[in-house]
Order: structure tokens, then C-alpha cells, then sequence
């Protein structure tokens, strides 16, 4: 009799974590968000929600993921007041940019993104030659082709660009590693679509408006990463943000502060690639 039970106990555990697991199966191609973007909206933080709490055994399904959204809402910047610009003028080869960005800038915009907007403009210390259709960059080709490649990304890929562009510095072969990066971050990109950027006109335009906007830059930049805050520039901000970036926005942003600026990132080094001739 205690067999018997026992088994068909078993049996009925069996069938209901088979249940389970084929459900959050279901669930997880029906989620097609990244957990980053499951607080977007009621709609996703349930759906998503319900893959996650199924996944978990949890009893009511998408309560705690709910639950944190709404906490995380409370918590969440006034949208009334603006978020601090952070513009940042490069070259995707040089050394002290590739420093910056994964020492500061990524780690700041990772816990900050809500109360600053990123703005990046790959062309640095290019210049254009007289022909008026070729670059010459100061680590030679492929940084005028990496240049162009972020720049497509940037253009073509939306909210992940960011993402993908960290992913492609983050490589030793930044051309050969943008595919892979792509496919990561932005499934629902073709990446026919980065390589028509890069190989047609769309691409060179691109190129075009970054060398307007960093020659119209007050004052000229010197060398690269040139950050401008709000769109203003000055050596004392510059040097605050290659050593403490993450002080720097939550300083400069004129709201209530986010919890996460009670914290603080380690000072690094700071490094540039100066204007060549």
C-alpha cells in the first residue's frame, strides 16, 4: 500500500514538473525580451514574468517580477527633468578611448542610464582628404573601417547599439567580432543590413555628419576620448570623467539623485590619442 502510494506520488511529480518545464519551454520563446527590458511596460513585466516565476516553481506567476518593477518604478528619475548628455568623440582603435569606455563610460551608463543619454561620435582624429571621398585616420584603414562600422551600428541597430559597440571593443579584432556581437545583442538585425550600411552610401554619410559635428566642436578637440557634458566641454569635467565618470553624471544631473549614486566607481588612469597631422 505505502508502495503504491509512494509511486503514484512520484508518477504525479513527474508529470507536473514535465508540465512545468514544457510551459516555461513555451514561455521563454514567447518572452523576447532581455530581463533589462522587462520593466518597460505592465504587458512585458507580466509575460516575461510569468516564464520567469514558472521556471522557479513560484506559486503565482509574474508576482515577483511585478513586484520589483514596481518597486523599481518608485525609485525611477522624474521624466521632467532632463537627463545628463554625455557625448563622446573617438577613435574605435585608440588605445585610451578603448580604456575609457570599459573602465568608465560602459560600468556609469550600466547603473546610470536613466538619468543620462549617451551620445557617441566615431571619427576622432580622422581627417578627410581632397578627393573628398577617403579618410585618413591616425591608426591607419581599419580604424577608418571600424569607424564606419560603429557608426552603422550606432545608426542601425537602436537601443542595443550601445551594447554591441561595447562587445566589438572589447575584442582584439574589432571588424571581425561586430558579426557575432551583432547576432547577441540585436536578433531581430540582419547583418546584411550593418554590411549595406558599411558598403553603401548610407555609410559615408554617416561618416560625413561625425566629421561636421566633431569640426564644430568649441572648443577644437586635442585629442580623443573629447567628452562633452550637456554639450559643453572643459578640462575639469574631462578629468573628472576619465578618473570618476559615474560622481561626475550623478553631480551634474539636476534631479532627485538614484539611489545608485550612494555608491562609487574605482579611479583609473586616464589616456588619449592626440591630433596627429
Amino acid at each position: 500500500m505505502y508502495t503504491g502510494t509512494m509511486m503514484n506520488g512520484l508518477s504525479i511529480y513527474v508529470f507536473v514538473f514535465l508540465f512545468i518545464f514544457e510551459k516555461c519551454q513555451t514561455d521563454s520563446r514567447s518572452c523576447g525580451y532581455p530581463p533589462s527590458q522587462w520593466c518597460r511596460s505592465l504587458e512585458i513585466a507580466t509575460e516575461c514574468g510569468f516564464f520567469k516565476a514558472n521556471f522557479t516553481f513560484a506559486v503565482f506567476p509574474g508576482l515577483k517580477v511585478l513586484k520589483q518593477c514596481m518597486e523599481l518604478n518608485v525609485t525611477r528619475p522624474d521624466p521632467s527633468v532632463p537627463p545628463v548628455d554625455v557625448a563622446v568623440y573617438y577613435d574605435s582603435l585608440c588605445p585610451g578611448w578603448r580604456t575609457f569606455l570599459t573602465g568608465q563610460l560602459f560600468p556609469t551608463w550600466t547603473m546610470l542610464r536613466d538619468i543620462m543619454r549617451l551620445i557617441l561620435v566615431p571619427y576622432g582624429n580622422a581627417k578627410k582628404l581632397p578627393d573628398q571621398k577617403v579618410f585618413s585616420c591616425q591608426h591607419g584603414k581599419p580604424e577608418w573601417q571600424a569607424n564606419m562600422l560603429e557608426a552603422c551600428i550606432l545608426n542601425v541597430t537602436g537601443h542595443s547599439a550601445f551594447l554591441i559597440v561595447h562587445c566589438v571593443e572589447s575584442s582584439s579584432d574589432v571588424i571581425n567580432a561586430a558579426q557575432p556581437c551583432v547576432w547577441l545583442y540585436a536578433l531581430s538585425v540582419e547583418w546584411g543590413t550593418v554590411e549595406s550600411c558599411m558598403r553603401g552610401s548610407l555609410g559615408h554619410r554617416l561618416m560625413h555628419e561625425n566629421m561636421m559635428k566633431t569640426l564644430a566642436l568649441g572648443p577644437q578637440r586635442t585629442h580623443v576620448p573629447w567628452v562633452t557634458f550637456n554639450g559643453v566641454y572643459t578640462p575639469e569635467w574631462e578629468d573628472k570623467a576619465m578618473s570618476s565618470l559615474f560622481n561626475l553624471v550623478c553631480k551634474l544631473y539636476r534631479g532627485i539623485k538614484p539611489p545608485t549614486c550612494a555608491g562609487s566607481l574605482k579611479k583609473l588612469d586616464q589616456g588619449f590619442c592626440n591630433s596627429f597631422s
